[in-house]
C-alpha cells in the first residue's frame, strides 16, 4: 500500500511512522509519503525519521520514504490519503485562541469560536484537496485528522462520498480507559456492548457492557475508579452519576466552561503560543540535529504532551504515564487502513455519516446525512456505523445546536456562486458564531468574525461573489 501523508512536516509524523516499522501494522505500507508546502519543516521531519530507523534492528519492516511538495506527485499512484494540515501554522492557532479571548471567550483550537475560525481555514484547503484526489487518485481513500475533524469531514463528504472518513483518538481512549477502571476487557478491534454517540469532541459514553451487564453505573459511583483515569477527574462525581454517562473530555469546556476560562487566562501563554514557540525553536534543529533528531523530538513530544488540557489539572498535577507514551490517533487510522485493505473487520469510533447499513439513522434525531461521531464498522466495503441508542434530551439538543454550527461553517466555505454569493458565505459565518453555544450572542458574533477577518486576510476571498473576482481582475 502507498500511503500520502498531507501535511508530512506535521509535528505527529514520527507517531505514524514508529507505527509502521514495528508491531501489528508492520508491512501494511510499503512506500510513505510526505507531502507539505513548507519544504523545511519536511526537512525536519525527514531526519527524525532517519534518526528513527537508525535505531531499529536489522530487518526492520520500515517503508521507503519519499518527501515532496508537489501534490500531483504525492497523490498519483496513491491508496490511502492521511490528511492532517494546518492552514496558518501554529501562530495561527495563537490567533484563534487570542482573538476569543480578547473578548472574554473560550480560546481552543477545535472548540467554539476557535474552532469555527479554524474551519473558515481548513475546510477550503480540503476541499482542494478532495478535488486533487478525484484527478489523480480516484480511488483513494481520505483519512481525515485535519480539524475540526467532523466539521471537515461533513464538507468533504458531497466531495468524496464514502471514500472518506474522520478520525480522532479522543473518543476511542475515553472508552479504554473507562473500561480499564471498570475491569471491562474489550475483544481486540471491537466494541462489543459499548454505546457512545456524538459530534466529534462532543460525545458521551452511555453503555459498557461485560458479560450482558452495563458496568457503567457502578463506575460513574465511585469515586475512587473515577479518579484513576483523566475524564474521571475531569466532572465531579456527583455530576457524571446523575448525567449517566461519561462525558469526552472536551465536554469540560461546555460544562465547566467558567473553569476553563480561567485556567487558559491565568496562564503566562495560551497552549497555541507555547507550541508556536516551541515548534518555532525545535524544527531547524531536528533537520540539523542527525542522528539525534529523534530522541530530540520524542522529548519535545513529551513535554507537548504534558501540556494538553493542563487548564483542566490543578497546578503541578502530571498527566499519567499512559497518556504521555504518545500513539492514539495514528493507531485509530493504521487500524482503518489494514481494515479497509481487507486485514480483517474492525470496530472503532470514526466520523461518518449518521446512517446504518440498515438505512437508519446512527444516533436517533439528528439528520441521516449529517457526520457523527459513533461506534464503526470497517471493512473492504467501507465504513458502516453501529446503531445506538436516542440520546437525553439534553445531550441530544447541545448536538442538534452544534451540528447547526457546523452546518452553517460549511455554507460559509462552500461553493455557492453568482452576485451575491460572497455575502451570503459570509452571514453563514456570522450566523455560526451567534448560534455556538460557548458565543451565544449576534453582537460577540460579529466582533469575533472581525477580529478574524484582521487576523487572516484570506477570510475575505471567501466573502468575495463571482462579480466582484471579474471586476477585480478585469
Amino acid at each position: 500500500m502507498r500511503l500520502m501523508i498531507a501535511g508530512g512536516g506535521g509535528f505527529r509524523v514520527p507517531l505514524v511512522y514508529r507505527a509502521l516499522c514495528a508491531g501489528p501494522y508492520a508491512g501494511l505500507v510499503r512506500e510513505l509519503v510526505l507531502y507539505d508546502v513548507d519544504p523545511g519543516r519536511l526537512a525536519a521531519i525527514e531526519a527524525v525519521l532517519g534518526s528513527f530507523a537508525a535505531l531499529q534492528p536489522p530487518g526492520a519492516a520500515a517503508p521507503a520514504v519519499r518527501a515532496t511538495t508537489s501534490l500531483a506527485e504525492a497523490l498519483t499512484g496513491t491508496d490511502v490519503v492521511f490528511a492532517a494540515i494546518r492552514p496558518g501554522g501554529t501562530a495561527g492557532r495563537t490567533a484563534d485562541e487570542r482573538v476569543a479571548l480578547d473578548l472574554g471567550l473560550l480560546g481552543q483550537e477545535t472548540t467554539g469560536a476557535g474552532g469555527i475560525s479554524y474551519a473558515l481555514r481548513s475546510i477550503p484547503r480540503m476541499l482542494d484537496l478532495a478535488t486533487q484526489m478525484r484527478r489523480h487518485c480516484p480511488d483513494a481513500w481520505l483519512l481525515n485528522f485535519t480539524n475540526p475533524a467532523g466539521m471537515v469531514t461533513e464538507a468533504l463528504v458531497p466531495v468524496l462520498g464514502r471514500q472518506v472518513v474522520g478520525i480522532c483518538d479522543s473518543a476511542g481512549g475515553l472508552v479504554y480507559r473507562a473500561a480499564h477502571a471498570a475491569g471491562v476487557v474489550l475483544p481486540v478491534g471491537r466494541l462489543d456492548g459499548v454505546g457512545y454517540y456524538g459530534l466529534n469532541h462532543l460525545g458521551w459514553l452511555y453503555r459498557l457492557e461485560s458479560g450482558g451487564r452495563d458496568m457503567l453505573p457502578g463506575l460513574l459511583a465511585d469515586s475512587d475508579a473515577l479518579s484513576g483515569f483523566e475524564e474521571g477527574r475531569l466532572f465531579p462525581q456527583s455530576f457524571v452519576a446523575g448525567l449517566g454517562c461519561l462525558p469526552n473530555e472536551y465536554l469540560y469546556y461546555y460544562y465547566e466552561t467558567a473553569h476553563a476560562l480561567a485556567g487558559i487566562r491565568s496562564s503566562p501563554t495560551t497552549r497555541g503560543e507555547s507550541i508556536d514557540r516551541q515548534q518555532t525553536e525545535l524544527y531547524p534543529r531536528l533537520a540539523a540535529a542527525g542522528r539525534q533528531a529523534y530522541p530530540l523530538w520524542d522529548a519535545a513530544r513529551r513535554s507537548r504532551e504534558e501540556g494538553y488540557l493542563a487548564e483542566a489539572r490543578p497546578a503541578g498535577e502530571r498527566r499519567d504515564e499512559a497518556d504521555l507514551a504518545g500513539g492514539g490517533y495514528e493507531r485509530v487510522a493504521l487500524a482503518v487502513m489494514r481494515a479497509l485493505s481487507g486485514g480483517g473487520p474492525a470496530e472503532l469510533i470514526l466520523n461518518t455519516p449518521n446512517i446504518t447499513a440498515d438505512g437508519a439513522p446512527a444516533i436517533p434525531g439528528l439528520p441521516a446525512d449529517a457526520v457523527v461521531e459513533v461506534p464503526s464498522k470497517v471493512t473492504p466495503d467501507g465504513v458502516a456505523p453501529l446503531p445506538q441508542d436516542r440520546p437525553a434530551p439534553g445531550q441530544l439538543a447541545l448536538m442538534q445546536r452544534v451540528k447547526d454550527v457546523e452546518r452553517l461553517v460549511v455554507q460559509a466555505t462552500g461553493q455557492a456562486t453568482g452576485p451575491a454569493a460572497g455575502s451570503r458565505r459570509r452571514e453563514a459565518a456570522l450566523a455560526a458564531f451567534a448560534r455556538h453555544p460557548l458565543v451565544d450572542s449576534d453582537v460577540l458574533a460579529a466582533k469575533l468574525l472581525a477580529g478574524y477577518e484582521a487576523a487572516f486576510p484570506e477570510l475575505l476571498h471567501l466573502w468575495r461573489s463571482d462579480s466582484d473576482t471579474t471586476s477585480a481582475n478585469s
